[in-house]
């Protein structure tokens, strides 16, 4: 089969011929239809990012395809069912604190590590070997919409973090770095779950006023002036009810101020969920006045990806017609085009848009 080979971080990805994968008991073939690139790849294959990963690797992280064969664990499956491949893969001996390493991306620890070596290639190639539980039925589709269905992908993270913070229908939820892929997809989200109003706060005004156009009245914008107490004041003004809660998705080059600004809004008793970027390339920490936790009875917790039955969850979002992928605008490219995809990537990242190669 073909694959995109990362051998060299700062190199190209290489075109070659490989050896198909090997089916295993546990595991699923799936013939890649569409994958993302994400618009951070080049910082990851650059190692600008710092991500823990083994090389030479066919990268990638998430796709939709196709079954080809599956192993005798397998009881639902069948040849050809549309499946999402979730990158998120957890070790499957202790259920209760799982390695995780994202498949054919990067690991966490070294069990995460240790994960990746046999779960190791992505989905820059024709074909993939993912675990059973990981090859996720969507139904069917049309095989032009393929592209479009790896929005999952992007939706599917903030949606992890919602989960996460019991967010219930009628609430009102801060979306801190809204303006951003996660973020935007994070607004879309919430309000197909039914939250009451979404407070967007940003710098990018262009962002601001599509989210608006968007999304209309659920929905409040808020341009972020720098001024950490201005700003969580501004905030609070335009929720127009208390904060509920509060997702912080902004990327590393982000302030804390900034985090800080949008997470102290949330009411006394209300939650924050930390799912950015924010102190992982240096810089300071948080810095959340403990009195303030303590005293008004708040939860912060951190949330990384979003727990299996999530996909399918989002699958039924989607088909209800509560959650709209003719938000995004995909931009295609064959696998012999991934380096330019990369480019593309970087340069065309934001909101509800997505680069897909075409294994």
């Amino acid at each position: 089969m073909k694959a995109a080979i990362l051998k060299t971080l700062g190199q190209p990805l290489a075109i070659e011929d490989v050896a198909d994968p090997s089916l295993g008991t546990g595991e699923v073939i799936v013939d890649v239809v569409a994958a993302p690139v994400l618009s951070y790849a080049r910082e990851v294959f650059s190692g600008e990012r710092r991500y823990a990963i083994e090389l030479p690797i066919v990268p990638g992280c998430g796709a939709i395809g196709r079954v080809r064969a599956f192993g005798p664990d397998a009881t639902h499956l069948k040849a050809g069912d549309w499946v999402f491949c979730d990158p998120t893969v957890r070790s499957r001996d202790d259920a209760l604190t799982p390695d995780i390493t994202l498949q054919g991306w990067s690991a966490r620890g070294d069990g995460g590590l240790r994960l990746a070596r046999h779960f190791h290639h992505g989905p820059y190639a024709e074909q993939m070997r993912v675990p059973t539980e990981n090859a996720i039925r969507i139904g069917e589709i049309d095989p032009a919409d393929a592209a479009k269905w790896c929005a999952l992908n992007t939706m599917l993270v903030p949606y992890g973090g919602l989960l996460a913070s019991d967010l219930k229908a009628g609430e009102t939820l801060l979306v801190s770095g809204a303006t951003g892929n996660f973020g935007s997809a994070c607004v879309a989200v919430a309000l197909a779950m039914g939250v009451r109003r979404v407070v967007a706060p940003g710098r990018n005004e262009r962002a601001l006023a599509d989210l608006q156009r968007r999304f209309g009245e659920r929905i409040r914008t808020v341009t972020l002036t720098g001024n950490e107490d201005d700003d969580r004041e501004r905030l609070r003004a335009a929720a127009g009810a208390p904060v509920d809660c509060v997702m912080d998705l902004l990327p590393p080059s982000a302030t804390t101020r900034t985090v800080r600004a949008a997470v102290m809004a949330v009411r006394p008793y209300g939650r924050v969920v930390l799912m950015g970027g924010v102190g992982m390339l240096g810089g300071d920490g948080l810095d959340l006045p403990y009195p303030w936790i303590m005293r008004n009875d708040i939860t912060v917790r951190g949330k990384w990806m979003y727990p299996p039955e999530a996909v399918t969850l989002m699958t039924g979002l989607i088909r209800g017609g509560l959650l709209d992928l003719g938000h995004f605008d995909v931009t295609s490219f064959k696998l012999d085009d991934v380096n330019e995809a990369i480019g593309h990537a970087a340069e065309n990242g934001g909101p509800f848009r997505m680069t897909v190669v075409h294994p």
